[in-house]
């Protein structure tokens, strides 16, 4: 079994939670399956969910090079230096990341997040799309921010060929695997 599931801003990526935050089980009943990999608690988008533990493992473990991409917002308009060192592998706290693609969007149209992000008047944003192979705790929001622009609102789009289209925040369904 195979679930794609549209995790919304402020959900924790598993099922239970002793400070009774929102979690998983919130929207997902079924039961045995686990999360492939995480998404943090202030991250939007793809969560895959599996009762396979050889899938969970394909699907989680950068060995295996599934591209993950991410929709960022952005504070400012970053320059065209800035997304070559995206491309080229950013210098972090635990090591060099891998070259990601990184390219500036058009806003995507997507769901409103509750809450709103802050906006400044004097600070325009802007969306990069970001396609990584790697997962490293934290790593879009650490990449970005490295290369002086902070990321303001976060969401996963795809992992491999799974994606969050046709899924509003908090949905989910079943897929073949």
């Amino acid at each position: 079994m195979l679930i794609l599931f549209n995790k919304p801003f402020n959900i924790l990526c598993q099922f239970t939670d002793k400070e009774g935050r929102k979690t998983l089980s919130d929207f997902i009943s079924v039961k045995n399956v686990y999360a492939a990999g995480r998404l943090d608690y202030d991250s939007e988008g793809l969560v895959i969910l599996t009762d396979d533990g050889k899938l969970q493992n394909i699907i989680s473990d950068p060995k295996h090079k599934l591209i993950k991409t991410y929709w960022v917002q952005v504070e400012g308009t970053p320059s065209d230096k800035s997304l070559d060192k995206l491309r080229n592998g950013v210098l972090l706290k635990d090591g060099k990341t891998k070259p990601a693609e990184a390219k500036l969007i058009s806003e995507p149209t997507i769901w409103e997040r509750i809450p709103p992000i802050r906006n400044r008047k004097n600070i325009p944003t802007s969306w990069i799309e970001l396609k990584i192979i790697e997962g490293k705790n934290r790593q879009v929001r650490r990449m970005t921010a490295a290369v002086g622009y902070p990321a303001l609102r976060l969401i996963r789009y795809s992992i491999g060929e799974w994606n969050i289209n046709q899924l509003n925040t908090g949905e989910w369904r079943e897929t073949p695997s």
